[in-house]
Formats: structure tokens, sequence, C-alpha cells
């Protein structure tokens, strides 16, 4: 059942991953321009990828097998968090440009709604829903209660972490598998096909460098991940889970993750699994301010 569950998750992902990819690139909403970004190397790239991938990590969740209340939670975390990401991919204003979650939040203190702002509030907001239809029923009282609260924190930071990791090709696919591995299996191993699933359909065209997941696909992977951790794990670990989400994140404002794995040859080895070989020029430009802490995926 296990397999059985693992393969039909995994090709139902990936289908709908390729198929919903080319249906945005027949006709992307609002025009392809609209979808275009410059990534690190000053190439133009599509963002199509993020809603694709969205789609197939839902669809792969449905067909995963395991608890009812399991798969829509993980349907519902990474329908909300990749619709508010593609909201903050197409309607952030370029000419204010905020960064990172600190300054998403001071702008909010300040009265200022950010798309970034919407974004860091609404993905709380749906990673906490899918926390409660989630999180088992036994037990009830305080003990649930704060087993909500720890799921729904692990989602919406997750979602965010695995977003800060989309620097570069490949990279958040590559983390979002790994990350999910210890306790995706938790699930009956759909869980594990549906995202390996989906992050095959994407990963040839996002190494090559023609598709980036954005804000959309990056919020939707992670979003995966902090759910199989958070419906997948004893309490304890749960918490250290989050306590290293949250710590990474905290670092993320005074840290280049880019530059930390540049320096780190294991890291830089999986890093460059898959990609264009990284010319001499680029590789001295990547200890630069393109690298600087905070920065959006965008770049």
């Amino acid at each position: 059942m296990g397999v059985g569950r693992f393969a039909a998750a995994g090709v139902v992902a990936a289908a709908v991953t390729a198929a919903a990819r080319r249906v945005l690139q027949a006709g992307p909403p609002g025009g392809a321009e609209r979808w275009t970004r410059t990534n690190h190397g000053g190439e133009p790239v599509s963002m199509l990828e993020g809603p694709a991938v969205a789609a197939g990590l839902v669809a792969g969740a449905a067909v995963s097998g395991g608890p009812p209340r399991v798969r829509t939670a993980v349907a519902l975390a990474c329908a909300g968090a990749g619709a508010l990401g593609v909201l903050d991919d197409l309607a952030e204003d370029t000419s204010t440009r905020t960064k990172g979650l600190r300054g998403h939040l001071g702008a909010l203190a300040r009265g200022r709604l950010t798309t970034g702002g919407l974004k860091v509030v609404g993905i709380g907001a749906s990673s906490l829903a899918a926390a409660a239809v989630g999180t088992p029923r036994h037990g009830g009282g305080a003990g649930r209660a704060l087993d909500v609260a720890v799921n729904g924190a692990l989602i919406a930071g997750a979602a965010n972490l695995v977003n800060l990791l989309d620097l570069r090709p490949g990279r958040a696919l590559k983390a979002s598998a790994l990350l999910a591995a210890p306790v995706a299996a938790a699930h009956g191993g759909g869980a594990t096909g549906a995202l390996l699933g989906a992050a095959a359909a994407a990963a040839p065209e996002d190494l090559a460098e023609r598709d980036m997941l954005g804000d959309g696909g990056a919020n939707a992977l992670g979003a995966y991940v902090g759910t199989c951790w958070a419906l997948g794990a004893p309490r304890t670990v749960r918490v250290v889970a989050l306590a290293a989400v949250v710590g990474l994140t905290l670092a993320s404002e005074r840290v280049s993750f880019s530059a930390v794995i540049d320096r780190t040859p294991w890291l830089r080895t999986l890093d460059q699994v898959g990609r264009r070989p990284v010319p001499a020029a680029a590789e001295v430009e990547e200890g630069g301010a393109a690298l600087a802490p905070g920065e959006d995926p965008a770049g």
C-alpha cells in the first residue's frame, strides 16, 4: 500500500504540475511579461513554475493516502501559501520594495500594508487553519490548543524558510525534498511521492534557468514540508523543529544563505548538482551585494 500510494501520488503530482505549466504557458494570466523576472545571472526567467508546482502538490496530496484530515490540511496549507505567494509575486510595488520578514513586519507596525505583509498575515492564518484541521482531536483542551499553535507556526515558518532558499536554480526543490524526507514516511509514503513528483516535473526548467518558483511555488513547497513535520512528528520534535526554523529565519536577516553555501564544500556541491556550470566571473560576483541578507527570491 505504501509503495502504491507513493507511486500514485508522485505520478499525479508530476502530471498535474506539467499540465498546469503547459496551460499557463499557452495563456499566461495578464501576459507573459507579467510573469517574467531577472534571475541572479541577469537572465529572464518565468515564474509560471510556481503556481504549477502548487497545483501539483495539492493534487498529489489528494491521492497520497492517510487520514482525510491530513490530506485536507496539506491541500489547505499549500493552496493558501501558494495563492498568497503568487499575489506577492504579481502585485508587489517594486518602486518601494520592502525586503525580508523584518521589513514587512516593520511596515505593518507603521501602518503600511505591503503585499509581503499581507502574505505574512495570510499564510499565518491559512497555516493555523490547516493545523486546526489536521491536528488529531483526541485529548482536547489545552494540549490540543498547544499542538495547533505549534503546528500552525511550524507550517508558516517552513513556508517562509523555503522561500528564503529560492535564490539559485533548483535549491528550493532540493531543500524541500531533503527536509520533508525524515517525516514524510509517517503519512504512508504518499506525501513523499507527491513532493518528489512535483519537484521532478519542475526541476528540468528550473535547473536550466528558464523557470523559477517565485514566492508562489516556494511558499507552497515550504508549507508542504511544514505540514509533513507538523502532522508527522512527536510534539518535542516539532517544538525543536520550530525553534530551528525561527533561528534560521532570524539569522537570514544578517547572514546570506548563499554565501554560507558557497563557503561549505558539501553544500556547494549539492547546490550545483544539475545546474549549469557557474562561470568564474559569476563566482566572484556571488560574494557581492546580490547576496545581501534578507534578499527576496526574485533576484
